[in-house]
C-alpha cells in the first residue's frame, strides 16, 4: 500500500488507523506493518505525529493481535486454522514451515518472530493450538512487540531527522529487516554447530 494512501489514513482517522494497521497485519490480514513503522519514524522526526502516542498505539496493536490469534488457535483449533487460515493468508506450506521453526526454537520464536513476514502472523495460532502457557505466551508476546515496534520506529525517527527518504523506498526498509533477521538466524546456527563440533 502506497504509503501517501496510509498517512492521508493517518491524517482523517487519527492514531487509531495506526492500531488496526498493526493489529490486522498481526492476525494476518495484509498490512504493510515495517513499512508503516518506519514511516511512523520518520513522520515523528518530522513532528508530524507524537512519538509517545505513536509507540504506545502500535504496541498495543500488535499484542492484542497475538493475543487475539492466539485465542482463535486455543479455542477453535488446528481444524479450524486449516480449513480458513487461507483467508488471511495462512497456508499449508507456511504452517508447516512456521512448525518446524516452533519446533525448533519455541519461546524464541514468539519472542522474535514478529521480524519474519509469515512467522508473526502463524505463530500465535500455532501457540494457542499447542496450548502455550498463556501468561508466558502474553509476557513474550509483549516483550517480542516493544523488540520490534521500537527499533524500527527509531530508524525512521534517526533516517527522518539526518536523511531524505524518497516515499517510494519504504516498502523496501521491511525487506531489508526480513533479510538481516534471517542473517542473525544463520549465523547463530552457523556458531552453534562450531560449538557442538569443538
Amino acid at each position: 500500500m502506497d504509503t501517501n494512501i496510509i498517512f492521508s489514513y493517518i491524517q482523517s482517522y487519527g492514531y487509531l488507523i495506526i492500531f488496526l494497521f498493526l493489529f490486522f497485519g498481526i492476525v494476518g490480514i495484509p498490512a504493510p506493518e515495517e513499512s508503516l513503522l518506519f514511516f511512523l519514524g520518520i513522520l515523528i522526526a518530522r513532528q508530524q505525529l507524537l512519538w509517545e502516542y505513536c509507540f504506545v498505539v502500535s504496541w498495543c496493536g500488535a499484542t492484542i493481535g497475538m493475543i487475539t490469534a492466539y485465542g482463535v488457535g486455543r479455542f477453535l483449533g488446528q481444524p479450524f486454522i486449516k480449513r480458513y487460515g487461507k483467508y488471511v493468508g495462512i497456508k499449508e506450506e507456511k504452517w508447516e514451515r512456521a512448525n518446524q521453526l516452533f519446533q525448533k526454537y519455541g519461546k524464541w520464536v514468539i519472542l522474535f518472530g514478529y521480524y519474519v513476514p509469515g512467522v508473526r502472523q502463524i505463530s500465535p495460532y500455532m501457540s494457542g493450538v499447542i496450548q502455550f502457557p498463556f501468561g508466558s505466551f502474553v509476557l513474550l508476546a509483549s516483550i517480542g512487540a516493544l523488540l520490534w515496534v521500537v527499533p524500527i520506529m527509531l530508524v525512521g525517527m534517526l533516517l527522518g531527522q539526518h536523511v531524505h527518504v524518497p516515499l517510494f523506498y519504504l516498502p523496501l526498509i521491511g525487506i531489508v529487516f526480513f533479510l538481516l533477521f534471517l542473517l542473525a538466524l544463520w549465523l547463530k546456527q552457523l556458531f552453534s554447530k562450531k560449538s557442538f563440533e569443538n
